[in-house]
């Protein structure tokens, strides 16, 4: 008998291992010889200046680091109002407190976590869902998030550029403010003319069926599902002009917080090398190489400081670990904070939104 007063069977045998490794198990350690390479590589580069950026962070200016924090605080509030907005257009009402901590809560997992953008968008669209979003809806709206704020980057690197006296002329600023209406207004044209884009998807639906020799009418159902539920969004004049303020105090309140941070260390930078440096250390930030960016995004923000904003090498330092600090650690700390007092306690939906998400491609 055993102590619960149930029968004693047969030992259960000790678990077996074969020894065999996992098919891809030397990937981690080439990524952490990777990162390790790239630390030292970074502290080779950065060790002759430290000495002295570290005398820049010793005398640091805390009302431009407390002015970074308010303004790296407003880009991710102008984040959450962009997306508030294009729920509302798409008939879905939600404070602004629950889009900001589903910013955040985001945020921190795109920041920190290995693959962290599959696990932020899978976050976000599950959470839009239980705002009340349908599936189109959901994926309407991380889609053209992300259009408006990749076309707010390339305005601030277009500007930066012409700003400095590069090649850019006048006109090609003039097409970059362009190409953001027209991504608003092409969004609002659609959800209000779901016919025209129903003609075009319904021939390249029967192009894909003939190359796949299927019958030509195979997934029209889904098409009409599909649009019915594309109807119900009206990006308005009033939605999409919020839309876009929004999207560019998200952006620029970002650079003022890099501005900020070189005030903070005694720096003077020049406004269009400050943006270029911004644009460029985004943009290269995207590329999913390491959390967060970690290396080589510093060394990005540091060289473009330098070489375009005109700062000494140390205040380059000492300004890009400021910004860093802000916008990387604290609104990782904020985020998972945030994550664990409001979205820890999984829900009876996740599995069904899961599945629901890795059936959709972004």
């Amino acid at each position: 008998m055993t102590a619960n007063g149930e029968p004693a069977g047969d030992p259960a045998p000790p678990p077996t291992t074969d020894g065999r490794r996992g098919k891809f198990w030397w990937v981690k350690w080439v990524l952490g010889v990777a990162l390790l390479a790239l630390l030292v590589a970074e502290g080779i580069y950065l060790w002759p200046r430290l000495h002295e950026s570290w005398r820049k962070l010793s005398d640091i200016h805390w009302g431009w680091v407390a002015a970074c924090i308010w303004l790296q605080a407003l880009s991710m509030s102008g984040f959450g109002r962009v997306q508030k907005q294009l729920l509302h257009a798409g008939g879905v009402e939600v404070s602004q407190r629950k889009s900001v901590a589903v910013v955040y809560g985001a945020t921190a997992m795109s920041v920190t976590l290995p693959a962290g953008q599959v696990f932020s968008t899978a976050f976000t669209y599950r959470q839009t869902r239980r705002f009340g979003a349908s599936p189109i809806v959901a994926s309407w709206q991380l889609v053209f998030s992300g259009v408006v704020a990749a076309a707010g980057l390339a305005l601030l690197g277009v500007g930066g550029t012409f700003l400095s006296g590069g090649s850019i002329g006048p006109f090609k600023l003039i097409l970059s403010l362009a190409a953001v209406v027209a991504v608003v207004w092409v969004g609002n044209y659609v959800s209000r003319n779901p016919g025209s884009l129903e003609t075009l998807l319904r021939k390249a639906l029967a192009l894909v069926n003939r190359l796949r020799k299927r019958p030509a009418n195979q997934g029209a159902g889904k098409v009409g599902d599909v649009l019915a539920q594309l109807e119900s969004v009206d990006l308005g004049k009033r939605d999409g002009s919020l839309v876009g303020l929004w999207a560019l105090v998200h952006r620029f309140a970002d650079v003022a917080c890099l501005g900020a941070a070189c005030y903070a260390v005694g720096a003077d930078p020049r406004l269009a090398g400050l943006l270029l440096a911004f644009a460029v250390g985004k943009a290269v930030g995207s590329i999913p190489f390491a959390p967060g960016g970690i290396v080589y995004v510093d060394a990005t923000l540091i060289y473009g400081l330098t070489a375009a904003a005109g700062l000494p090498a140390a205040q380059a330092v000492a300004a890009a670990f400021v910004y860093r600090l802000v916008s990387f650690i604290l609104v990782a700390i904020v985020g998972w904070i945030v994550f664990l007092f409001l979205f820890r306690t999984p829900q009876d939906d996740d599995a069904e939104y899961e599945k629901e998400f890795s059936q959709r491609r972004f």
